[in-house]
């Protein structure tokens, strides 16, 4: 998937610039987290640094993959997802305007930042480059940490609080995009995993997935709150493969041949175990294949069709 013509040819070097602060409060029952955004002055040597770190972010990425529970990026790529569908619009909310009521004044406004945003506008156009905040921003850290510095030959305390801003960018807002470099991240800062959480609960409850099993229990306990399983969980209900009568029926004969260690009932429902947990999450996703040519069983990450 190509990258938008707009997202490359975006003035980073002349844009106005605002470095904004987030922290991050969760809320319960599958509700959106709270975010609270404050906007910091900036000297223009940092704000160099700040665009130098963007515009390499942004040369990394030479092509966009569409966001699934289970895509993964490599190195040159970026996972693409419609902002609408994610929390970013909270982000763009907190950081529409940089207001004197929202200008940082003291120290604790910074500490225990969770994640900034590098707010970059240019001819009626404004691109976000998202960063989770490292250990330096927590008050905790900082307190554990005796700061120095080189000068003269010699070490001299610092008694200059400090924070690391990173010259890498997790994921990009821009238009009606997010641009995915780091996942983990990026689901971290918008609260997919609790997303995910929601998601799976939503499963357990689906009829025709209930009918598969003897009983949910020992399933439910192997996906816990282990974020990949979690995702691997959900990707299962967005597949929807289990409400196929024809996939669960050749499922439920091939599943051996396929070496996949679950066992059937005599009314042909599957007995779950914590140990077998990982097989019928494969199974259910379609996720362990047989190669014409080798004839060696592969499990594969993510499955797209070709034809």
């Amino acid at each position: 998937m190509a990258l938008s013509n707009k997202f490359k040819s975006f003035n980073v070097e002349d844009a106005a610039i605002a470095l904004w602060l987030f922290k991050k409060t969760p809320r319960p029952d599958g509700q959106p987290p709270r975010f609270v955004g404050r906007w910091v002055d900036t000297r223009d040597e940092l704000d160099d640094k700040l665009k130098e770190a963007v515009i390499s972010a942004r040369a990394r990425i030479t092509e966009t993959q569409e966001y699934t529970l289970l895509a993964q990026n490599n190195e040159g790529s970026a996972l693409a997802i419609d902002a609408l569908v994610t929390n970013a619009g909270l982000i763009l909310k907190e950081a529409a305007a940089e207001l004197p009521a929202r200008r940082v004044k003291t120290m604790k406004e910074i500490q225990n930042t969770n994640f900034y945003a590098i707010k970059l506008t240019f001819a009626g156009q404004t691109m976000y480059a998202v960063r989770k905040a490292e250990g330096s921003w927590q008050t905790k850290r900082m307190k554990d940490v005796i700061y120095a510095f080189f000068s003269g030959s010699r070490l001299t305390l610092d008694d200059k609080p400090s924070f690391r801003i990173s010259p890498t960018v997790d994921f990009f807002i821009f238009g009606d995009q997010v641009l995915i470099s780091d996942k983990a991240h990026f689901e971290s800062i918008l609260a997919y995993k609790e997303a995910h959480i929601e998601d799976f609960a939503s499963l357990q409850k689906d009829k025709d997935f209930k009918s598969l099993f003897t009983t949910l229990d020992p399933l439910v306990s192997f996906v816990g709150a282990n974020k990949i399983h979690l995702r691997r969980a959900c990707a299962i209900r967005e597949k929807g493969h289990y409400r196929d009568k024809n996939f669960m029926t050749r499922l439920r004969q091939d599943h051996s041949k396929y070496q996949l260690n679950f066992e059937l009932d005599a009314k042909g429902l599957i007995v779950p175990t914590e140990e077998t947990g990982a097989d019928i999450i494969r199974a259910l996703l379609d996720h362990r294949l047989l190669s014409p040519f080798s004839e060696h069983l592969y499990d594969v990450q993510d499955a797209a069709i070709v034809s």
